[in-house]
């Protein structure tokens, strides 16, 4: 994070919340809940992108080019195979157990109207897929390889993907029980891919070959 945008998000921060920057990261001094994160958020700058994962603030990468471009072939997929579905760029999503996490998603599958009359979070329930792509920053490993399986796993929803640009694999993980997926299978990009239910569908990545960098 820019030393800037940690200034700005520092002005606003909840009244109790203290914030530091240290080695190009933003932190919170004391434990911080989830009420004073949403709140912190709330108030956050536009090109700070917050979440609350493992009971820490997190601040997640804004997309480059070619995030994007994967993010939108997926989208192609999912409506010629899945019309009746949305799958909402951006979406916050209440994760973790007892639904005390924000993950803010690259993607979220779930049917056509899901999302309508929620604020910035939304429950889980009736979801059917969460999707990360990883983003060049330094926390990439932590939270969208070890952290959020965790946290989806623990909310119940049941498929999440992860469109991996560090080695250009996707791993899908399938069946959350007691905390964890029970399925986790690795697929090189180019190779057709099977989502399992209830998602159903198969990828053809072929064409993310086009995005590795």
């Amino acid at each position: 994070m820019p030393i800037e945008d940690f200034e700005d998000l520092a002005e606003v921060a909840p009244k109790g919340v203290r914030l530091e920057y240290v080695d190009g990261r933003v932190r919170t001094k004391d434990a911080l809940s989830v009420e004073d994160f949403e709140e912190l958020e709330r108030h956050a700058p536009e090109t700070v992108r917050l979440e609350y994962i493992n009971g820490k603030l997190e601040v997640k990468a804004m997309p480059d080019g070619n995030h994007t471009s994967i993010f939108m072939w997926l989208l192609r997929q999912c409506m010629q195979h899945l019309p009746d579905l949305d799958l909402a760029p951006e979406r916050g999503v209440k994760a973790e157990a007892y639904r005390k996490g924000r993950a803010r998603t690259d993607g979220f599958l779930a049917p056509v109207d899901h999302f309508k009359g929620d604020r910035e979070w939304s429950d889980p329930d009736g979801s059917l897929m969460a999707v990360e792509i990883t983003s060049r920053d330094r926390d990439t490993n932590q939270r969208d390889r070890i952290d959020k399986p965790v946290g989806y796993a623990e909310a119940d929803i049941p498929v999440y993907l992860l469109i991996d640009r560090d080695n250009n694999t996707l791993t899908v993980h399938s069946e959350p029980k007691d905390g964890r997926y029970q399925q986790i299978s690795r697929h090189p990009w180019g190779a057709t891919v099977e989502l399992p239910a209830p998602v159903n569908i198969t990828l053809d990545t072929e064409k993310l070959k086009d995005y590795a960098d």
